[in-house]
């Protein structure tokens, strides 16, 4: 079974979808004896950090998702449940993360040229450098997956799996062992996205 954690900020229709079409066991749920009897998490997200953070320490789960990490349970964080995995962010102030991976959330106004659009919205594709995780076992230099972000991981080149290009290469995923997280959404990729998380039920 795979645990989608819910704490209020999280995408979890389509996300459902995603992993019932591909025939995923899942349970949407906040209830810590349910992510500990998973075998694996999903860790979703939309919105802004500080809330999602404050939501997580409220309810305790920081602690459970840390607790099932350090067993070696795999986890996914997608989109704003990837940049909780980072250390801090620096979105409207400095924020605390789980520190699962090593590094800070920073604004992409920083790194990009002047006169792109921000929020980074649309379809960019990915480059996997020169081993391809085997999150992405499925897919191909260069597929296609759905983005909507303000704030990308930095300083955490120890960990980068995948990036994509937008003026500049920006973290597009992370991953230390079995902790995993993807800046894009999967569940809004369509096949190249069921792709990824199928991949992640294989881990």
């Amino acid at each position: 079974m795979i645990a989608i954690i819910d704490y209020g900020v999280g995408n979890l229709f389509s996300l459902t979808c995603s992993f019932k079409s591909i025939g995923a066991d899942i349970c949407v749920t906040s209830d810590p004896d349910l992510i500990a009897k998973a075998e694996r998490i999903i860790l979703p997200g939309v919105g802004a950090f500080e809330d999602a953070a404050r939501k997580l320490r409220q309810s305790g789960l920081d602690k459970v998702i840390k607790e099932e990490c350090a067993k070696g349970k795999p986890l996914l964080g997608i989109c704003l449940g990837m940049q909780m995995l980072f250390e801090k962010s620096y979105e409207y102030g400095e924020h605390e993360g789980l520190g699962l991976i090593r590094g800070n959330i920073r604004p992409i106004s920083d790194v990009i040229p002047k006169g792109l659009k921000i929020p980074h919205i649309g379809w960019n594709a990915l480059s996997f450098g020169e081993k391809k995780d085997e999150l992405f076992k499925y897919l191909n230099e260069g597929d296609f997956v759905y983005f909507v972000h303000s704030y990308y991981g930095a300083d955490c080149d120890d960990s980068v799996i995948a990036t994509a290009e937008y003026g500049v290469p920006l973290t597009a995923a992370v991953r230390k062992d079995n902790v995993c997280g993807v800046q894009f959404h999967p569940e809004k990729s369509e096949k190249i996205g069921l792709a990824i998380l199928k991949a992640f039920c294989e881990i």
